[in-house]
């Protein structure tokens, strides 16, 4: 692969650049979300000019782009124009992140599951046909996400003061994480303009550590994290009648073993066996997939 390509995995959270000459890697950078969906133009414009700082700008043959809540030709195209200014000249391909997540996977063919700070899955089969589900936000849907699991902590821990409980052990995590004393000012705190998605889904790290000192509330989120995930999975697997094979990647799933074990579970119980977790960042499956449109040059 002759020339210089840049590989973007916009997230969330995070975005992750990778610079390529010639298909090996010369730089490698992570900034904070350029996703317009989770900050504002201008953060993701500074973050944007942040990253290609590092990675560096100059002669670029191609940048090719994943990101969360790419569902039409405007989201790409708005991604796009926040991108050219850094790559003058560059041909830029902007497509939903959960296409790098297959291509990283080292399948060209099957269904990849975000579980990160949100959550969707996509698929293609041999005859090209592509299919989807989930990926609406986290007003409508991103069940099994990081998101889900910060929210769901504060429903677990507002529903216990109702019922007249003493905080347990999650909910003492989440108040001090959360700089409160009490787990009514939740409430306001959950609906404030000072927190939103990034917010709670940072806070599913409380939910995973509960989990491991052997809080049961918290593992059961976990589990039922990874089937929701699994339902999306099995869902799109259905459209495009195929079983497999089916990549889970994200940053909450890729690292968290009660959500893969949960996944693998529930989607062996729909006959789906060849089931994968991420073993390497998404932005990394660029380079398959400039070869597989022929895009490469």
């Amino acid at each position: 692969m002759a020339g210089s390509v840049i590989g973007l995995d916009i997230g969330g959270t995070k975005t992750h650049g990778v610079r390529f000459l010639d298909g090996e890697v010369v730089a490698d950078e992570v900034v904070g979300s350029s996703n317009v969906q989770n900050v504002s133009r201008e953060e993701a414009a500074r973050h944007l000019a942040e990253l290609f700082a590092r990675i560096g700008g100059g002669s670029i043959a191609h940048v090719y782009a994943g990101a969360g809540g790419i569902d039409t030709d405007d989201d790409a195209a708005a991604l796009a124009s926040l991108i050219s200014p850094h790559a003058p000249g560059a041909r830029i391909t902007v497509v939903h992140d959960s296409r790098l997540l297959l291509a990283a996977g080292s399948a060209s063919t099957g269904v990849a599951v975000i579980g990160g700070t949100g959550s969707a899955a996509w698929g293609r089969n041999e005859a090209g046909k592509e299919a989807r589900a989930g990926g609406w936000g986290y007003l409508l849907g991103d069940e099994g996400s990081g998101y889900w699991l910060g929210r769901e902590a504060v429903r677990h821990s507002l529903r216990r003061m109702n019922q007249g409980f003493e905080p347990d052990e999650l909910t003492t995590a989440l108040l001090e994480s959360c700089a409160v004393d009490h787990p009514n000012k939740l409430i306001a705190l959950f609906h404030s303009a000072e927190t939103g998605r990034r917010y709670w889904a940072q806070r599913a790290r409380l939910v995973v550590e509960a989990a491991e000192s052997g809080h049961a509330a918290s593992l059961a989120f976990l589990v039922q994290a990874g089937s929701d995930l699994a339902d999306l999975a099995a869902e799109t697997l259905r459209q495009l009648d195929v079983d497999g094979p089916v990549i889970l990647g994200g940053g909450l799933a890729m690292n968290v073993p009660w959500i893969q074990d949960s996944f693998r579970k529930h989607l062996a119980a729909e006959g789906v066996n060849d089931v994968r977790v991420l073993d390497r960042e998404p932005v990394f499956g660029v380079l398959q997939l400039l070869q597989e449109q022929g895009l490469e040059d």
